[in-house]
């Protein structure tokens, strides 16, 4: 099992930027995807960006540009760098790391950052 601790949200002014940190621990040989992942009040969760292995990433339309995903390997911890931060973008920030195998995704969740920028 793969546990996950984040960190590194707050409060920021739009324009402004912040990094949030995923720390992975346990079986984190077995990782092959990862993603950010955000959820606004009365929303559904969305993905963000996403990280393969192998170095594929996805980005959302809305944070091509703004936001950056990358993992540091030796300290098993996935980076979000979100820059020109807009208020839209508040919301709880959520990290997950797993496996995806044969068209199923069996991930590990962090416990959520919360994420709010003043206009």
């Amino acid at each position: 099992q793969v546990q996950l601790v984040e960190s590194g949200g707050g409060l920021v002014q739009a324009g402004g930027s912040l990094r949030l940190s995923c720390a992975a621990s346990g079986s984190i040989s077995s990782i092959n995807a990862m993603g950010w992942y955000r959820q606004a009040p009365g929303e559904e969760r969305e993905l963000v960006a996403g990280l393969t292995r192998g170095g594929t990433t996805y980005y959302d339309d809305s944070v091509k540009g703004r936001f950056t995903i990358s993992r540091d390997t030796a300290k098993s911890t996935l980076y979000l760098q979100m820059n020109n931060l807009k208020p839209e973008d508040t919301a709880v920030y959520y990290c997950s790391q797993g496996t995806y195998e044969n068209g199923t995704y069996y991930g590990a969740w962090g416990q959520g950052t919360q994420v709010t920028v003043s206009s």
